[in-house]
């Protein structure tokens, strides 16, 4: 027996001190990976630094202030050259106004420098020539760590650039920062126990919204003039809703990075790409014109031939350009999470001044969205309890913001049958608002998997039928906002419906800042019940008070692939706003 006692003893030691091992090797790849990020910085900061010293009569304000248009235009014409470019939105960076406030730079690409002297043998002047741009973590660039947020992806190195930073430098764009995101990219905060939480530059109790948040802060703060995110349950289009930017998710196939599936973030970056919700590429930037320009870029020969399974569609120049009035459907509220009163006015006011502006507007009631946000689109990423998910936190330290699901999911599943069970009677108000994960059901068989499949196929379909059936061109519809307070995404997972509906449908679909908020929206949200008054939604509205001043936007969608009349009618939206 104690033989036995000892045995245990020592086994129980061996454990304690191999966790401590693991925790310890953890720490030291965090640390190194922070170093090196500060090291990128004191790069940057040496380089502007040596810029200012040949160069100390730069108009950086005036430079700053320039539209995307205006800039691209004054670069090819020759009166303002790439280098005067890149180094006032590096020093815009490395004088800590944006970096220090927000903490949204995972990383500096000092090959820049070399993308600089490229862009000046090219024979062309590519459409992005000169433009300083922004990517997000996990898009590829050789040379550099694509990490999600993930201490196993701290390691290894990307071997060549993604085919969309390929077409970017090839149209004279110059890549000169990695954002920071979300740990799994699973979050529409935007935080990791790897390079902390970014913040709002508006408001640094606020979150700048996820996963495409460090983009969306460097831009709001004026640290980029161009970014590129990605989108799975809005991606994109939240950081844009809080950061107060226009942005972009197109229909997913429209445009594509490759995953280097050698890489470990292949992992991470495989969960959200290979099932029947993809995740879409997008650009963010500070009004609608810049997004279509950079669409027009990258659907260029280039992407085609680089990669083989993006459509060859050029993008449609008469379209975008059209003044046709249109017949837009709209819905100031899904039914399933109602959002708070500044974003609902949102809606109104600029369904009024696009009816006063000749369009036809139609009410729209998109069809079930309990159904869709529970059965259709959480079932897609936790089919499998989870399971594939959890697999990314292998080794890693969980951020607090994801740990109510990560909890959830390591729930045995015996037990989430019990509590299925127990928790039958109350199945209507769970199909409403479902808080966590563990209440989601799960595909029991492959069976069961092609039978989800078939459901989001039909409601795609039906869906589609519905908007034919009014004869829509396009929808104007609300999206989350304003900025949560940091760590209160994490608490509302389901908040997300506005955006996440279009996800599933695969539609484009992009936001457009028209308002901000008002004491008087400030005063009615004291009066905001929710749907039922219950904790999610006090939660929500705890999450949203105290943003008086910050952006108010709405969503602009269109069919699938008519990317080109998406950005037409955020245009629309963008213009009628300005003249209010």
């Amino acid at each position: 027996t104690s033989a036995a006692l000892a045995l245990l003893g020592g086994s129980v030691a061996a454990l304690v001190v191999w966790k401590w091992l693991g925790k310890k090797i953890i720490q030291k790849k965090m640390e190194e990976a922070r170093r090196t990020q500060d090291e990128g910085m004191k790069k940057m900061a040496k380089a502007v630094q040596q810029f200012r010293e040949q160069v100390p009569s730069v108009q950086t304000d005036a430079i700053l202030s320039l539209p995307l248009l205006e800039l691209t235009e004054r670069l090819r014409e020759g009166s303002l050259s790439p280098r005067t470019v890149l180094y006032t939105y590096l020093e815009k960076v490395s004088a800590l106004e944006v970096t220090q406030q927000t903490n949204c730079l995972r990383h500096f690409i000092p090959e820049c420098e070399e993308q600089l002297q490229e862009i000046q043998r090219h024979k062309e002047k590519g459409l992005l020539y000169g433009i300083p741009v922004s990517i997000k973590d996990h898009i590829g660039h050789k040379g550099h760590l694509t990490t999600c947020g993930l201490v196993q992806c701290l390691g290894t190195l990307m071997e060549e650039d993604s085919v969309l930073v390929k077409v970017l430098k090839r149209q004279g764009a110059i890549p000169f920062a990695m954002t920071n995101v979300p740990q799994s990219l699973f979050s529409y905060d935007c935080s990791n126990p790897i390079f902390g939480q970014t913040l709002n530059p508006f408001n640094p109790q606020k979150s700048p919204g996820g996963s495409s948040g460090g983009e969306g802060a460097l831009i709001a703060g004026g640290g980029s003039i161009l970014g590129i995110g990605s989108d799975i349950g809005g991606s994109i289009r939240l950081p844009s809703s809080f950061c107060g930017l226009c942005g972009l998710k197109p229909t997913a196939e429209r445009l594509r990075w490759v995953l280097v599936l050698a890489h470990p973030s292949a992992q991470c970056g495989g969960f959200l790409l290979y099932h029947p919700v993809p995740c879409a590429l997008g650009p963010m930037a500070r009004d609608v014109d810049s997004l279509a320009l950079c669409m027009k870029a990258l659907l260029c020969q280039e992407m085609f031939q680089l990669d083989p399974t993006v459509p060859p569609i050029p993008f449609n120049e008469e379209v975008y350009s059209s003044s046709t009035p249109l017949r837009v459907g709209y819905y100031d509220t899904d039914g399933y999470f109602p959002l708070p009163p500044c974003m609902r006015r949102a809606v109104k006011e600029t369904r009024r001044a696009l009816q006063a502006a000749g369009h036809q507007l139609v009410p729209f009631s998109p069809p079930e969205i309990p159904y869709v946000m529970t059965e259709l689109f959480l079932k897609t990423f936790f089919a499998d309890g989870g399971r594939a998910w959890l697999d990314v936190f292998t080794g890693d330290i969980v951020d607090p913001g994801l740990k109510p699901q990560v909890n959830s999911c390591k729930i045995p599943r015996l037990v989430k049958k019990l509590l299925a069970l127990l928790l039958k009677p109350l199945q209507f108000f769970l199909l409403l608002k479902i808080k966590n994960v563990a209440m989601i059901s799960t595909c029991r068989s492959v069976k069961d998997m092609w039978n989800h499949h078939h459901q989001i196929q039909v409601y795609r379909s039906q869906f589609i039928a519905r908007w034919k059936e009014l004869q829509l061109d396009v929808v104007l519809c609300p999206v989350l906002g304003p900025a949560f307070t940091t760590g209160y995404p994490g608490k509302l997972l389901t908040a997300i419906s506005s955006t996440m509906l279009y996800n599933v449908l695969n539609f484009p679909a992009g936001v457009v800042p028209v308002s901000t908020v008002t004491e008087a929206d400030e005063e009615e949200l004291k009066l905001y019940k929710g749907c039922c008054d219950d904790p999610w939604d006090r939660t929500l509205k705890q999450a949203v008070s105290g943003a008086v001043g910050l952006p108010v936007a709405v969503q602009c969608v269109a069919l699938p692939w008519q990317e080109e009349l998406c950005l037409r009618f955020m245009k629309e939206v963008e213009t009628l706003s300005r003249d209010k």
